[in-house]
């Protein structure tokens, strides 16, 4: 899902590799179509599956599996934009799909097919009036990683290291076009109410269409990199507005590397709880002191080194969630030992989050209330304890058998209308692919829970 700098040397090849995109389908009509046409393929494949079976000839799941991912894949990777987003958003969720789509999509977090030399020129003649050639002393017209919204070019001016994130033509279009495409299909098979999941579509279209203006990520990642140059163990790129548009973006290029290469070279476990350290720190700054959160925080958007013990290099500031007062009081109060220990605040405080509504029946109330008491003790016990290891691999397994838990409640899967904030999208999406890295990391940390108690 990254869409900025990657390691100095060269990604790992991928199925995609070698493979170019000349050109998106960014209308309607086109999207559609390419929509259409992978829905077929995959229903040719569970009809292959079922007829081998039917013939008494094996066939495995999992190849169903992997056959069908391989085919979403491509058709999101070719689409780009919001669709592709969805399948990285995914891809964190370990617990969510099966693994041959949870490891497929994971490849959109740091690799899908890049933009053709000649139309990366053409974005780059319309921003600027001239040719990449012509603006940086030295321009690497491959990309050296392509996402979801842009991919990035490695270059040079002035004798330093620049990373450019070229946007995607048309994307803030297809993202629009995207949502009204799927909105009525998803309204009309899950049987919702538009009125009720109209703020939760309007906060996932905000969100999304501010990746797409980098004038804006400039702004917001200055500012954040700036407030948090304090803390410990953290690398932000410098921006360069001159070399930046709405659809062009220049920064420093960071050395490091992503998670994945990081943890095959076998780091320490002290430089792991350091690395995790300044990850939680940096989240920890930004939620109770500036009120706004990197909220994509997937292993593509940071890179790890192990200079002075270990450096966390933060990157892509595309999707920041600004958090209204009342909100951070809300979502904070929710996590304390007081509101689990007081069934009372707790069912107040989930009313207030439009958890719990007034015209559900009794039973359904103390359903929600046992439901979200069970969750917020086990998700929230960092919070509470002082020092966290996110390497006990019991905690893991307690979130695993929760969220599998969840899934199979009959209450939750016939829900049919949403349920609690729409600011708690993107607040969630953070605390998952933050403890996600955490867990990777296997990292010890001071949540400084102590202190948080005697404010």
């Amino acid at each position: 899902m990254s869409d900025h700098t990657s390691t100095p040397d060269a990604p790992v090849p991928g199925p995609d590799a070698g493979r170019q995109l000349a050109s998106l389908p960014t209308t309607k009509v086109a999207r559609a179509a390419r929509f259409a046409k992978t829905g077929l393929k995959v229903g040719a494949n569970y009809v292959k599956h079922y007829a081998k079976r039917a013939a008494g000839v094996a066939s495995e799941t999992d190849d169903l599996h992997a056959a069908n991912a391989a085919e979403l894949y491509g058709a999101l990777s070719e689409m780009k934009g919001s669709v592709l987003k969805v399948a990285q958003m995914l891809a964190m969720e370990k617990n969510m799909l099966p693994t041959a789509y949870s490891d497929r999509f994971a490849q959109a977090q740091y690799q899908s097919p890049p933009l053709s030399g000649p139309l990366v020129t053409k974005v780059l003649r319309d921003a600027f009036g001239r040719s990449p050639f012509e603006v940086f002393d030295e321009f690497d017209i491959n990309a050296r990683q392509a996402a979801s919204i842009g991919q990035v070019h490695r270059a040079c001016k002035d004798d330093l290291e620049l990373a450019v994130k070229v946007q995607y033509p048309g994307v803030a279009d297809s993202i629009r076009s995207d949502i009204r495409l799927v909105k009525p299909i998803a309204l009309r098979v899950l049987g919702l109410d538009e009125a009720q999941v109209r703020p939760y579509l309007d906060e996932v279209e905000t969100r999304l269409l501010e990746e797409t203006n980098y004038a804006l990520e400039l702004q917001r990642g200055t500012e954040i990199a700036a407030e948090c140059a304090h803390l410990a163990h953290l690398q932000f790129p410098r921006y360069y507005p001159e070399l930046s548009t709405n659809r062009v973006l220049t920064m420093d290029w960071l050395p490091g590397q992503h998670l994945k290469e990081f943890l095959a070279t076998d780091p320490s476990q002290q430089v792991r709880n350091q690395l995790g350290q300044a990850l939680w720190d940096f989240y920890a700054f930004q939620l109770h002191t500036l009120h706004r959160v990197h909220a994509d925080p997937h292993p593509g958007n940071f890179l790890l080194r192990v200079d002075d013990g270990g450096t966390v290099g933060v990157l892509d500031f595309g999707c920041v969630k600004e958090i209204p007062a009342d909100v951070y009081e809300l979502f904070t109060a929710l996590l304390t030992p007081e509101t689990l220990a007081d069934e009372a605040r707790l069912a107040a405080l989930l009313t207030r989050a439009g958890v719990l509504r007034p015209d559900d029946s009794p039973a359904r109330q103390a359903f929600y209330r046992q439901t979200m008491q069970a969750s917020l003790e086990l998700v929230g016990r960092p919070f509470r304890q002082a020092t966290f290891d996110f390497g006990d691999p019991e905690y893991m397994a307690a979130l695993y058998q929760l969220g599998n838990e969840l899934m199979q409640e009959p209450e939750l899967r016939q829900q049919r209308e949403p349920r609690g904030s729409e600011h708690f999208i993107y607040l969630n999406r953070t605390y998952v692919g933050l403890y996600a890295l955490l867990t990777e990391l296997r990292a010890s940390v001071q949540t400084g829970a102590d202190d948080t108690a005697k404010d």
